[in-house]
């Protein structure tokens, strides 16, 4: 997949372009992607956009459920042959019919477009679905509106995918992005403590942009050497021992490798426990063992599924 960071590219084909933050790249964020690559000889795109410097007011901050790399790599195994991510900041000023001049037509060669029922664009998000079919008239650019994707009669978006984050429920989570709840940050070095414990950890800061999970223990898997291990993923403070930032510490099962620095993917898949004190660390190695057995218990009956 090709992918594009700013505005100065220029297409060598005609395009049919998906449009849309897909924060999330949810079920209904997938229903679009896979209209949008159903025409015929035209280049499959993504127009979507990054917010490292500044964001749509619709959209909230400290709310992120996927990184950019990570929404990068579902976009390339969706099967889209190319992806344009410029900052907000780069676009933001632009009215509707500017961003359809400009952007679609002029730099994508846009021949049909696809979005979400409840799309909006151009500056202060002034421009709707029936203002794309208008100016698609104009432009030369056939405008499809993808209908709203439902679960258990309510529609799949990325804020009730948030909520359920932050409730815990990773199930309901998985349902609605149609994978498990993942976040894919760098290791980092904490206190080594987890040797100590017989149970090894990997630490990865959680950014300040992304969406913080209920504080606790969740069964989880990791992706390490070509496999996804099981293992168990605290996120929160680390009560017993502190913590000045939240992170997620997990121990993956019967491992022991060296993943300083690396980009590590772990999957969420239950809520195990909130996150506790405990009174010693002996009382915490216990714990530690007990959520161990629950979190096999549990991951055998999900990855069974």
């Amino acid at each position: 997949m090709v992918s594009y960071y700013d505005l100065s590219f220029q297409m060598e084909r005609d395009t049919s372009v998906a449009l849309g933050y897909f924060d999330g790249v949810h079920l209904g964020h997938q229903a679009v992607i896979q209209a949008s690559k159903q025409c015929g000889n035209l280049l499959s795109a993504v127009f979507t956009f990054s917010t490292r410097t500044s964001r749509p007011a619709s959209k909230p901050a400290h709310a992120g459920l996927m990184s950019e790399a990570f929404k990068e790599s579902m976009l390339e195994q969706l099967g889209v042959s190319c992806m344009v991510c410029p900052d907000f900041e780069m676009f933001r000023g632009l009215t509707p019919e500017q961003f359809v001049e400009q952007v679609l037509c002029q730099r994508m060669r846009a021949k049909a477009v696809y979005c979400g029922y409840n799309f909006h664009f151009g500056r202060n998000a002034s421009g709707s679905t029936d203002d794309l079919k208008r100016l698609g008239q104009t432009y030369g650019i056939e405008v499809h509106v993808v209908e709203r994707l439902e679960r258990g009669g309510e529609p799949v978006s990325s804020s009730r995918i948030r909520e359920e984050v932050k409730s815990g429920n990773m199930p309901k989570a998985r349902e609605l992005l149609g994978r498990p709840f993942t976040i894919d940050f760098t290791v980092v070095r904490g206190r080594q403590l987890g040797r100590t414990l017989e149970s090894p950890t990997i630490n990865q800061l959680i950014p300040d942009y992304f969406i913080l999970p209920k504080f606790g223990v969740y069964a989880s898997t990791a992706w390490v050497d070509g496999a996804w291990k099981p293992g168990i993923t605290n996120i929160g403070i680390k009560p017993t021992v502190g913590s000045q930032a939240p992170l997620a510490e997990t121990y993956i099962f019967d491992y022991d490798g060296d993943l300083y620095g690396q980009d590590i993917p772990v999957r969420l898949y239950e809520f195990i426990r909130p996150e506790k004190k405990f009174d010693s660390i002996d009382a915490l190695k216990t714990g530690i063992l007990r959520d161990v057995q629950t979190s096999r218990m549990l991951l055998k009956e999900v990855l069974q599924d």
